[in-house]
């Protein structure tokens, strides 16, 4: 297996970090460039304006073909920001190889009538979907899009609105339950649960459900994790699934149902460090490899965005304080601005459980925006 790997996305941090922990040596592709990024890679190549949170597609694949001339890069993983750009994802590979879901297999999981369909067919649960704004206005429906990620393009149903769907959009009812997701890696064939996870999503402007961070592993009851291997088998065999992605699920008591699968490396990849879960994606995707079934669950920990609560631009001495911190990822450069609202950094910790974790969190969230707005 080539020791060299090109991750790419909306932001490539974890992968890069990953990779770079699994042995490769690593060539990111992302809209920041971060500290952290460039830490963790031989070389960065900017691929958009982070200000716009939009890949730019020429800029991607002149990145592309720079690195396919060099002969010695098997291919590139692609993270978020794909979502809904399977045109994208095609001329990518062709100019260098997919290590993933190939964008075919993408476009029929991205689905909502083929994806949601199956999930009849397996007799699995989810909430009732529409594609189409139902003739009254009874229900709770979220109205969703399948080109965003992180749950920013979410909104409620407002009655009477929209007449017709734009094309990506679906509706999904509201449903109760704990929002969870499950981890796994996919041959094609097969797959492989790594753990389930508890995941962080706030209200935030007019998103009801945005993705902030996630906790894991927690632990799940022996029949349930049964069945999400058995579901996870089923469903990479159907879409033909290769590599790391993660199902998104609501729990509610006993009672799951299932929201989306994300066919990528998601955020909570980075709780399984000791899996070495992307040296897992390659051979999973290369050789059709899935890693040995995981006979107890390791320690907790977790990961969170911190959001900026208003205008700011930090200077070298923030950065640096910042960077002088362990639990503080994604550090931007000095003299980057940021608008309310927009992701600043992250923050980390470890437990004993998933409450623990929760708790450290939150401390250092609320602590290093009071050190941010409040500085010596």
């Amino acid at each position: 297996m080539s020791r060299t790997l090109a991750v790419a996305g909306l932001s490539a941090r974890l992968m890069a970090e990953a990779a770079a922990a699994d042995g490769f040596e690593v060539l990111a592709l992302d809209l920041f460039g971060d500290v952290d990024t460039c830490a963790a890679a031989t070389r960065w190549f900017g691929i958009g304006d982070p200000t716009q949170m939009r890949i730019d597609g020429p800029r991607l694949l002149s990145a592309l073909d720079v690195l396919a001339r060099r002969g010695d890069v098997p291919g590139w993983v692609a993270g978020s920001g794909f979502e809904g750009c399977p045109e994208l994802l095609a001329q990518g590979d062709a100019l260098l190889p997919l290590i993933g879901t190939a964008p075919a297999a993408q476009v029929r999981l991205r689905d909502p009538g083929q994806f949601f369909a199956a999930l009849d067919e397996l007799d699995v649960d989810h909430p009732p979907v529409r594609l189409s704004p139902p003739a009254d206005d009874s229900g709770n429906w979220l109205l969703k899009d399948l080109h965003g990620s992180g749950g920013g393009h979410i909104r409620r149903l407002v009655p009477g609105q929209p007449a017709a769907l734009a094309p990506g959009q679906y509706l999904q009812r509201q449903a109760p339950g704990q929002s969870l997701s499950a981890t796994f890696v996919a041959s094609g064939q097969g797959a492989r649960l790594l753990g389930s996870n508890r995941l962080i999503v706030r209200e935030r402007g007019a998103s009801p459900y945005v993705y902030c961070g996630v906790v894991g592993p927690v632990p799940v009851a022996a029949a349930m994790q049964r069945r999400l291997q058995s579901l996870l088998t089923a469903l990479s065999a159907r879409f033909e699934m290769r590599g790391l992605a993660s199902l998104d699920f609501l729990l509610d008591g006993e009672h799951l149902q299932v929201l989306e699968i994300n066919p990528r490396p998601s955020a909570s990849m980075a709780l399984y460090a000791d899996l070495q879960p992307m040296a897992a994606h390659v051979r999973a995707c290369l050789h059709d490899e899935l890693p040995a079934l995981r006979t107890a669950a390791g320690p907790c920990h977790g990961q969170e965005i911190v959001f900026a609560h208003g205008p700011l631009r930090l200077d070298a001495a923030q950065v640096q304080a910042l960077a002088a911190l362990p639990h503080v990822h994604d550090l931007p450069g000095a003299g980057q601005p940021f608008a309310a609202g927009d992701p600043l950094c992250s923050v980390s910790a470890s437990g004993a459980d998933a409450d623990q974790v929760l708790a450290l969190l939150q401390a250092r969230r609320v602590a290093l925006l009071q050190s941010l707005e409040n500085p010596a």
